[in-house]
C-alpha cells in the first residue's frame, strides 16, 4: 500500500509543482520552469489532442481529482475495519443506537410471523 501511494503521489506532486512554478514563471534559472516552456508544452498537447491549449489544465485537474478519489476509496476500503473501530470509539452512542434499531427490527419480524 505504501508503494501504491508513492507511485500515485510522486507524479501528482511533480506535475502540480512544475505547473505552479512555470505558470508564475518562478524558474530559479532552470529553463524547464519558464513560462515559455509552460506555454510551449500546452501548445504541443493542444495540437496533439486537437483542443485549445487553455482548456487542458482544467481537464488535467479534474483527472487528478478523480484519480485521487479512486485512490482514497481504495485506501478506505482496505482500512474499513480500522475506520469502523475508530468510528465506534469516537461515537459510542451511534453504535448502541444501531444495535437497538437492529434488535427492534428483529423483534418486529418475530412478532409479525404467523
Amino acid at each position: 500500500m505504501k508503494w501504491f501511494l508513492i507511485l500515485w503521489a510522486c507524479p501528482v506532486i511533480f506535475l502540480t509543482g512544475w505547473y505552479g512554478l512555470s505558470y508564475y514563471d518562478m524558474n530559479f534559472g532552470i529553463f524547464m520552469l519558464t513560462r515559455q516552456v509552460h506555454d510551449l508544452v500546452f501548445a504541443v498537447y493542444g495540437q496533439a489532442l486537437g483542443l485549445p491549449p487553455e482548456t487542458i489544465p482544467p481537464l488535467v485537474a479534474r483527472a487528478i481529482a478523480f484519480d485521487s478519489l479512486i485512490v482514497f476509496a481504495i485506501i478506505a476500503y482496505r482500512k474499513r475495519r480500522e475506520i469502523r473501530a475508530w468510528y465506534n470509539r469516537r461515537f459510542p452512542m451511534a453504535q448502541s443506537a444501531e444495535s437497538a434499531g437492529a434488535s427492534f427490527a428483529k423483534d418486529a419480524n418475530l412478532s409479525s410471523a404467523p
